[in-house]
C-alpha cells in the first residue's frame, strides 16, 4: 500500500484537517494542471494565479465529497470538480452577455461564409471587413468568444456533476449501436480535424489529444501562449461549423 492510500486511510477515519492539508498539498500539481489545460480558452481574461486559486477551492470540495466505493480513480474525480469549479467561478464573472452570444453566432456565420467563398481561412482583415468592424474589434471579438466557448457549453459543464462519475464506475458494455455511433463520430470529428490547416491541426492535437497545458503547446510551436489561444479559437470556430449538433465533441 502506498503512502498516499494510507494518507487516505487515515483521513477517511479521523476527518482531521492536519491529514485534509496533507491531501491538499499531494494533490496541488493537479490543480496546477487542470488550470493550464483550460487557460487557452482564456489567457487574455484571467491571471494563472486566479485560475489556481478557484481550482483549489475544486478540490477541497473533491476530497470532502470523494466516494471511493463507487470505484473512481480520485484523479479523474477531482479533476471534474476542479475543472467545473474553475468553470463556475468565471461564469460568475458574467463575461458573456447576450450581446456576445449574439456577435459569437453571427461571426461564426460569417467566418464559415468566407472559408467556402475563398477556400482558405479567413485573415482577420477579411473577417473584420464582412462583420463591419474594426480589426482592433474583430480581434477583440475572437478573444472573448474564447471565453464563451468555454463557459457556453452545457454539456462541458456537466461534466462536473455527479451522474458523470456515476456511469464511470458501472463500467457499463455498450450496445453494438451505441459502438457503432461512436465510431461514427470519431469518423467525424477526425474528417473535420484534418481540413484543418497544419497549425491548428496541431494545437487541436496537442492540447485535445495530447494533453498539453497552453504553456506547454506555446513552447512546442515556438510562439507566445496569446497566439496558440488565437489559433485555438479561430480552430473551434471552424469545427463547430463542421460538427454541427456534435460540436461539444471536443470538450468531453
Amino acid at each position: 500500500m502506498t503512502n498516499i492510500d494510507n494518507l487516505w486511510q487515515a483521513y477517511i477515519k479521523n476527518k482531521s484537517p492536519a491529514l485534509k492539508e496533507k491531501l491538499i498539498l499531494h494533490y496541488a500539481p493537479l490543480v496546477k494542471f487542470v488550470a493550464g489545460r483550460l487557460s487557452i480558452h482564456i489567457c487574455h481574461h484571467i491571471e494563472f494565479d486566479d485560475l489556481i486559486g478557484y481550482g483549489v477551492f475544486g478540490l477541497i470540495d473533491a476530497i470532502d465529497k470523494f466516494d471511493n466505493a463507487k470505484g473512481v480513480k480520485f484523479e479523474t474525480y477531482a479533476s471534474f470538480r476542479i475543472r467545473g469549479t474553475i468553470i463556475d467561478h468565471i461564469r460568475r464573472l458574467d463575461w458573456v452577455p447576450r450581446t456576445l452570444r449574439q456577435k459569437n453566432k453571427q461571426m461564426e456565420q460569417v467566418f464559415s461564409q468566407l472559408e467556402e467563398e475563398l477556400g482558405r481561412l479567413p485573415s482577420d482583415e477579411e473577417l473584420a471587413e464582412k462583420l463591419n468592424l474594426s480589426v482592433e474589434e474583430t480581434q477583440d471579438l475572437i478573444k472573448k468568444s474564447a471565453v464563451l466557448s468555454l463557459v457556453s457549453l452545457d454539456d462541458f459543464i456537466e461534466q462536473n456533476h455527479e451522474s458523470s462519475f456515476t456511469s464511470l464506475a458501472a463500467n457499463r458494455v455498450d450496445s453494438p449501436e451505441e459502438q457503432l455511433e461512436r465510431q461514427e463520430r470519431k469518423d467525424m470529428l477526425a474528417a473535420a480535424i484534418n481540413k484543418l490547416h497544419e497549425r491548428e491541426r496541431l494545437v487541436i492535437t496537442l492540447y485535445y489529444f495530447e494533453n498539453l497545458t497552453l504553456k506547454e503547446i506555446s513552447s512546442i510551436m515556438k510562439v507566445s501562449e496569446s497566439r496558440v489561444s488565437q489559433i485555438h479559437t479561430k480552430s473551434i470556430q471552424k469545427l463547430q461549423g463542421k460538427l454541427g449538433r456534435y460540436k461539444n465533441l471536443l470538450f468531453t
